[in-house]
């Protein structure tokens, strides 16, 4: 009989997070899938700053004593401090990081601590407390994509006219500037940092107070924590409010865009560093050799940015998968939001700063890139729109008859293996006897970019004027 109460107690000690529904404690295997504490420790700072706003509002509405209260915040802020210094043990058979942090301040203060959990669920506190970190993670980002930008306008500005050549289909298209080229980047970055202040905003709800999933019959006040904790408002259901991670999914959706820009931009990187480009020059810092050729200069941090992107658009549709089937409100499938969200931030913070030490760190050169421009005898002929639109403009063809024209000029370069430029005026009126010697002004590259002075174009003046523009509309 000793032995059979003994056996008991034990069970009950070790299921006592759920009180007296369980007699038997969990198989190994049930508590290694269970727990979650080695994935969402990292979320402690959160946890406790929810659990200090929800015990300082229990308190003012009278639900628990301010003595408990006070006990309670000097607990918590005493179990951060440790947790910061290195001093606290994790347990796994506390699952996460909740149980964690509530275990440890029983110990530290005694009966108060069982106080804190009045009025709240883990299915609550877990939706806030992600809901605080991945605010938390947006900022950061926000500040390290703003850095990106500043580093891609100063190189734009030092090279507002370094001509190069511009692609489509990875062709040899119209003449452009190094700095026009890298203001493309800067604009998108502008946009992936509007969406992820899109995300932030409508993630900026606060769950704190929708208990399991009905709310609470506990007189709380949910704008007073939602204040406190900086949300802009309390998530207006109860059952959106602890089942909802679209915000989770929305972050990952902006992070998954801007990690394709940066792979485009790291892609560039490869192609203009080598010796069939040579556009630009990386040097030991963001570069790596070979093990057996001693000639190799490797970018590898431009590769490694761009394979991260697929880590982190799988990281998504992994998230997505979870979700797609799970019915209101809270199923234990939902564990698993948050190492794909950590995974994400993570990945994309090291992309975004190792794209900045590129953009710092890269050497372009500007003989090369202008000779890229003007292309070699008879072959790019980076000019012809320019000669369509001289036709159009000095001639008054219709643009598809000049169109045609310069079609025949170009293959008649490309027998002679000359340049448009480079083509006698005599060849150039065979094909159509109105041209004239003015022709070969706009046939030079430096002439052609410096011409393009639309809106957004090209011309060394409106990259200037973009530059100037762009500090100010993203604040940098």
């Amino acid at each position: 009989m000793a032995s059979d109460t003994k056996a008991t107690a034990g069970a009950v000690a070790a299921n006592s997070m759920w009180g007296g529904r369980f007699d038997v404690p969990p198989a190994e295997i049930m508590q290694a899938i269970n727990a979650s504490i080695d994935v969402d420790r990292r979320m402690y700072r959160q946890d406790i700053a929810g659990s200090i706003a929800h015990a300082e509002m229990l308190a003012a509405q009278g639900i628990i004593s301010s003595a408990d209260a006070a006990a309670i915040v000097r607990g918590l802020e005493a179990v951060r401090a440790e947790i910061e210094t290195g001093g606290f043990a994790f347990k796994k058979s506390l699952e996460d990081i909740h149980m964690n942090v509530e275990a440890r301040l029983a110990e530290l203060i005694g009966q108060p601590a069982g106080r804190l959990h009045t009025a709240r669920s883990r299915n609550d506190q877990v939706a806030t407390d992600f809901r605080l970190w991945v605010r938390d993670a947006i900022d950061a980002l926000d500040g390290q994509l703003a850095d990106l930008q500043r580093a891609l306008l100063d190189q734009a500005t030092a090279h507002a006219e370094t001509f190069m050549p511009g692609f489509t289909h990875l062709q040899v298209a119209q003449p452009v500037t190094f700095g026009h080229h890298l203001m493309a980047y800067v604009e998108m970055l502008g946009r992936d940092r509007g969406r992820l202040a899109d995300a932030r905003r409508r993630a900026n709800e606060c769950p704190l107070g929708a208990a399991a999933l009905a709310g609470t019959a506990f007189p709380i006040d949910r704008h007073r924590t939602a204040k406190a904790l900086g949300f802009d408002q309390p998530a207006a259901n109860s059952i959106d409010a602890v089942s909802a991670r679209d915000f989770a999914l929305e972050f990952m959706a902006a992070a998954a865009i801007c990690a394709t820009h940066l792979s485009r931009f790291a892609e560039e990187i490869v192609l203009w560093t080598t010796d069939a480009f040579g556009y630009v020059a990386l040097s030991d810092a963001f570069t790596t050799g070979s093990s057996i050729m001693p000639q190799k200069r490797n970018p590898d941090a431009a590769e490694l940015v761009r394979g991260k992107a697929g880590r982190v658009i799988g990281e998504l549709v992994g998230l997505m998968v979870v979700m797609k089937g799970l019915p209101l409100a809270y199923g234990k499938d939902m564990q698993e939001d948050k190492e794909p969200t950590f995974l994400v931030a993570d990945t994309l913070g090291l992309c975004v700063a190792a794209t900045a030490g590129m953009v710092r760190d890269m050497r372009p050169d500007k003989a090369a890139l202008r000779a890229a421009a003007e292309g070699k005898p008879g072959k790019g002929f980076i000019t012809a729109t320019d000669l369509a639109d001289w036709l159009v403009r000095t001639l008054g063809m219709p643009f598809r008859e000049a169109h045609h024209a310069t079609g025949r000029i170009v293959r008649l370069a490309s027998e002679r293996g000359a340049r448009l430029a480079d083509l006698p005026l005599k060849d150039l009126q065979s094909v159509e006897p109105r041209i004239d010697a003015r022709i070969f002004e706009v046939l030079d590259v430096e002439r052609a970019v410096r011409s393009r002075g639309s809106f957004g174009g090209t011309a060394p003046e409106q990259v200037r004027g973009a530059i100037a523009q762009a500090r100010k509309r993203f604040g940098l």
